[in-house]
């Protein structure tokens, strides 16, 4: 039997609707389709239509008493939100350093003497496999209650085959197992391990010649990511990390620009990546190249935010033609946060975005970041009927009242999995 929602009367229904083939870009960032009194007809999880509650009604009047309403009056709609970098999948956390920090340490200088993600390797190694799957779908839980129906997850806190499989392996079982839908990212070039701090050439040698064909034959990742820093790798060692992963089908990622400029965003073009990341100091000429080749900016305000530094530099990235994401970084060191609707605060009062751009970075163009726009990411027709429900009268409210979770019902996939702010 068809399962039948009909989501009615919404103040208003974001559609995001027109960018599936292409991420948003400059003056279309702020193209993001409102209808007034809108509804969603939804049939066995995929979006059916999308038009105002009267036309609606009208053309489905004979389904009406047959069908499962959610009434959204006084509510606002939106695509289910999209978390395109999150490192989800670790054990421990940081606070200490945390605390370093707020004495004056920096981020490097706590991880060159053996914290930062050392201390997360550590913790990851030592870990279960049945502790990392139950700490990971905790936090996926709470990635639901802020309205995330799908996230990218990479692994990196491994550093060793075993390791890195073991974290790819959680992240498979929970996308078979919750209803969240996980994009995989391998990262074994996330750190040189401390070991072989004398010797990095070797380690990348081991990602390229033992732990990327390993991962491509399980088929555990879609992607392949590098942390291109100065004291972490080279650009010459990233692009060797990044080039080995398209010879075994892994589409190309990259942290970049982090802490200083480094190339990082000129890399990202010139392999092909779908997207840089991080960005904060990332060059005009790396961003003119990312704007030709099509790269989407991934911006991590949250990690800005955490680590009291300097914001990357939306605004431009915008006007010159970036498509930009934004995501939360979710991760224990330099942003540990499940909170994308705060990161769209960020977006706007950190980054010079306005409302409607926040909205596109966090839907249809995260979605482009992680190759899944042709199945979510905008209320279209034909599309997962992934969908979030806020409790507010209008989307300028949820970048208006900050630091808030206004989340009311999430849909995954046609099915209510959060209701009145709780898992069902």
């Amino acid at each position: 039997m068809t399962q039948k929602l009909f989501i009615s009367n919404a103040n208003q229904v974001v559609t995001m609707a027109g960018h599936s083939d292409k991420p948003a870009k400059k003056e279309a960032m702020s193209d993001i389709t409102i209808l007034e009194h809108g509804s969603i007809w939804i049939e066995d999880g995929k979006i059916v239509e999308v038009g105002t509650d009267a036309e609606m009604r009208e053309k489905y009047q004979g389904q009406l008493d047959s069908v499962t309403e959610i009434d959204a009056s006084g509510k606002t709609v939106t695509p289910g939100l999209i978390d395109p970098h999150t490192h989800l999948v670790h054990a421990g956390t940081r606070e200490n350093e945390y605390a370093m920090r707020l004495k004056g340490k920096t981020y490097m200088e706590i991880m060159e003497s053996g914290g930062g993600i050392h201390a997360t390797t550590r913790a990851t190694q030592a870990a279960s496999y049945e502790t990392l799957y139950e700490a990971s779908k905790k936090r996926l839980d709470k990635f639901l209650l802020h309205g995330v129906t799908t996230v990218e997850a990479k692994s990196g806190y491994g550093l060793t085959l075993e390791h890195e499989l073991k974290q790819l392996e959680v992240a498979e079982q929970l996308r078979q197992n919750h209803p969240i839908d996980i994009v995989s990212t391998f990262m074994g070039a996330h750190a040189v391990p401390l070991d072989e701090k004398r010797n990095p050439e070797a380690f990348v040698t081991r990602v390229v010649e033992e732990m990327i064909p390993e991962v491509a034959e399980r088929k555990l990742a879609t992607f392949n990511d590098v942390f291109c820093e100065r004291g972490v790798f080279t650009p010459e060692q990233s692009k060797r990390v990044l080039e080995a992963g398209k010879q075994y089908g892994l589409t190309p990622k990259i942290h970049a620009d982090e802490i200083e400029a480094y190339a990082g965003a000129e890399l990202a073009a010139e392999v092909g990546a779908i997207s840089a990341d991080h960005l904060l100091k990332a060059s005009d000429a790396g961003i003119k190249a990312m704007a030709e080749k099509e790269v989407v900016g991934v911006l991590l305000p949250g990690t800005a935010f955490f680590l009291m530094a300097e914001f990357a530099p939306a605004r431009k990235m915008i006007d010159a033609g970036v498509a930009v994401a934004l995501s939360t970084d979710q991760n224990p060191g330099s942003s540990p946060t499940i909170s994308l609707p705060f990161i769209m605060n960020l977006g706007c009062l950190k980054m010079n975005m306005t409302p409607e751009e926040v909205l596109t970075a966090t839907t249809i163009n995260a979605a482009h970041a992680i190759g899944c726009a042709g199945e979510a990411g905008s209320l279209e027709a034909g599309k997962k009927a992934d969908i979030t429900i806020f409790d507010v009268p209008n989307y300028l409210t949820l970048s208006y009242q900050y630091g808030m979770n206004h989340v009311d019902t999430v849909i995954k996939s046609g099915k209510q999995l959060v209701v009145e702010g709780r898992l069902q």
